[in-house]
């Protein structure tokens, strides 16, 4: 069994991979911005008879990264960092407000950068390493007033591939792609019309877990 550490673990498609390693039997590792979602989670997860530990961290912020992995690094062995946060930014390019855009920019690109960076070492130590990003679909084709979210997706998708080969070897490296979910990404904005045609966030988690083996998961 492993540690697995996740990001944006709160909410959505994060708290379901957490719930779906844990019922496998691995320790979860559950960290985000909001400490009483993460509880919540935690005692979800405590319930069915797993182990859980909760971690409040802003992955956009390079002193809080540095100092939680440090923290969490000195408690656990951690075998596989899933970075699944993310921040939407939707709208014609006109109106979108400076802040949105460097609000997805800075935790999704990162984000990302920075606590793969921070934890790597610490991976490498261990036998059977992982690292998943979650990039999802804006990663692979341009769409319409999505422009800033797929050009920070671009970028993660550049910087998963350039780890596989990087890392070859030494980590598994796994770029996954899915389309929208039926999760609370979506509350502040009314991008999506119609969210009930939207996947569950458990549904594309069970997906994900059972083909965590390859290098790319498409669902």
């Amino acid at each position: 069994m492993q540690t697995i550490l996740i990001t944006g673990a709160g909410t959505g498609l994060g708290k379901e991979l957490a719930l779906s390693y844990a019922k496998k039997g691995h320790t979860i590792i559950l960290t985000g911005r909001r400490l009483d979602l993460l509880q919540a989670v935690k005692e979800e997860i405590q319930s069915v008879g797993a182990k859980a530990f909760s971690y409040q961290m802003d992955i956009s912020n390079v002193e809080d990264v540095n100092q939680t992995v440090n923290r969490i690094t000195s408690e656990h062995n951690v075998h596989y960092l899933l970075n699944n946060a993310g921040a939407g930014c939707f709208g014609p390019l006109t109106e979108l407000d400076y802040k949105e855009i460097d609000t997805a920019i800075q935790t999704n690109v990162l984000g990302t950068i920075f606590l793969t960076k921070e934890l790597l070492p610490h991976l490498l130590k261990q036998e059977d390493a992982k690292i998943m990003n979650i990039i999802s679909t804006a990663g692979q084709k341009g769409k319409v007033n999505e422009s800033v979210y797929v050009a920070s997706k671009f970028a993660v998708r550049g910087f998963t591939e350039s780890l596989q080969k990087e890392l070859e070897g030494k980590v598994h490296v796994i770029a996954t792609y899915m389309g929208g979910m039926n999760t609370p990404f979506w509350e502040d904005t009314d991008h999506i019309k119609d969210k009930s045609r939207l996947k569950s966030p458990r549904e594309v988690a069970e997906k994900i877990v059972a083909h965590d083996d390859k290098l790319e998961i498409q669902i």
